[in-house]
């Protein structure tokens, strides 16, 4: 296997004109895709985490439309995200996939499951929360001030990202260090454009609506519902909600961590969804 750090950026054309960039790395029959929270891009997966998950199955990250090294322009709705990331996996020739999805790929994931479900095996759903659900409804100003603001903000993202405790903010660092481990061949970096795009998706996603939260009871996959115990971004009540929304789900808050959880608690993480994806 390929360490994520030492693989290539590929690159895909689609039929709705985008070409899509995109590493790979490991081996399996059925790929699980990752889909990416919030402004991020190819270089913001944790590549502990990605080989990790690469282990025993072929796992694919890539940039949607108009994020990072992607062409076109970023869709303003989390149901175009979800059609333009559609586009991308057949363009792969994925006829079944397993879904992983972070975040706003959170969002993205759902809907794929709800348009094509025939196509997706397994989903695992990372600081996520149903649309339509009350409070959603964009994000707490200190923390969309902290990620959404024009030029980077590393202690902003860190405080968001990672838990208060020395702990938390120790592994934060460390991941954030492994992040930037590439030297060469790093994803172009998302643009304003694309941020309010994005930010636009989240807050059409959030504004409450019960009837809407009828539409994950319609998801029959086995799913994972996944988040820390101190995410500031999506409150681990949102994952409650969604497990019980979801009927065939499970669900599992990490301690002592928060929006990040998945990059601060990386090998329990990958072990629990390569548990999650080779059970019965």
């Amino acid at each position: 296997m390929t360490a994520y750090t030492e693989t290539s950026t590929q690159r895909t054309s689609a039929d709705n004109d985008v070409e899509y960039a995109y590493r790979e790395t490991g081996d399996g029959a059925v790929p699980l895709i990752l889909l990416q929270h919030f402004r991020g891009n190819l270089d913001n997966w944790d590549p502990a985490l990605v080989d990790a998950l690469a282990t025993d199955r072929r796992v694919v990250a890539f940039d949607n439309r108009g994020v990072g090294a992607s062409t076109g322009t970023t869709p303003h709705t989390v149901a175009e995200m979800a059609h333009d990331a559609l586009a991308f996996l057949d363009a792969l020739g994925f006829e079944q996939i397993d879904l992983l999805g972070f975040s706003l790929g959170s969002f993205v994931a759902q809907e794929i499951a709800l348009i094509r479900p025939d196509v997706v095996r397994r989903l695992v759903l990372a600081s996520s929360a149903p649309q339509g659900a009350a409070g959603m409804h964009g994000w707490d100003p200190a923390v969309i001030g902290a990620v959404g603001r024009p030029q980077p903000n590393p202690e902003g993202v860190l405080g968001v990202f990672f838990a208060p405790s020395e702990t938390s903010r120790t592994a934060g660092m460390q991941a954030f260090g492994r992040m930037a481990t590439r030297t060469s061949d790093r994803d172009d970096q998302t643009t304003w454009a694309t941020r309010v795009a994005q930010y636009d998706a989240v807050c059409d996603w959030g504004i409450p609506n019960h009837a809407l939260l009828e539409r994950v009871g319609t998801i029959k996959m086995p799913v994972f519902v996944t988040n820390g115990d101190s995410d500031p971004m999506i409150l681990p009540h949102y994952s409650y909600l969604l497990a019980g929304l979801i009927p065939h789900a499970r669900l599992k808050i990490y301690p002592d961590s928060a929006h990040g959880f998945l990059f601060q608690h990386h090998l329990e993480f990958a072990d629990d969804v390569d548990a999650f994806l080779t059970s019965s």
